[in-house]
C-alpha cells in the first residue's frame, strides 16, 4: 500500500515532523514517545483508545525513515507485524514528496483502512505548511 503526498517544505523540515514527538502530534496523535533511532521504539496515543507501537529499522535524515508498525491490542495488526517505509524526496525550491509505504498488513480491508488513515494524516502533515 502506498500514499503520496506533496509538501511545501523542505526534506529537513518534514522529517523533524516525523520523528519529534511535539512536532509529531501536530498532525497525528494526541501524545507521542518517539526514540527516532536505530532499534528505538515509538508509541503512539492515537486518540486516546487506539495506541500504535513499534521500533525503529533505519533512520536516515532527512531521507527515509523505516520502522515495524501495529496496534497494542489488536489480533489482526499487533506491534512489530507489519513496516511502514517513508522516503522523502526533494521537489523543487523547498518542496518534498513523501510517499509511505506500508507494508505486511494482513488483509484487503486492513490496507484500506490504513490507506485511508495515512492519506487523511499525511494531508494533515501537509496542511501545516
Amino acid at each position: 500500500m502506498l500514499v503520496e503526498q506533496r509538501i511545501a517544505a523542505s526534506p529537513a523540515t518534514v522529517f523533524s515532523y516525523l520523528t519529534q514527538p511535539d512536532k509529531f502530534v501536530q498532525w497525528m496523535g494526541a501524545r507521542a514517545w518517539l526514540d527516532a533511532k536505530g532499534g528505538g521504539a515509538f508509541r503512539i496515543d492515537v486518540d486516546g483508545e487506539h495506541i500504535a507501537s513499534g521500533q525503529y529499522r533505519e533512520v536516515d535524515p532527512p531521507r527515509r525513515l523505516v520502522m515495524t508498525w501495529g496496534w497494542e491490542g489488536s489480533g489482526d495488526v499487533p506491534p512489530g507485524s507489519s513496516t511502514v517505509e517513508i522516503t522523502l524526496e526533494p521537489v523543487g525550491e523547498q518542496q518534498t514528496l513523501l510517499r509511505l509505504r506500508h507494508t505486511g498488513l494482513p488483509s484487503e480491508e486492513q490496507r484500506d483502512s490504513h490507506r485511508q488513515g495515512w492519506t487523511m494524516y499525511v494531508g494533515k502533515l501537509a496542511s501545516i505548511f
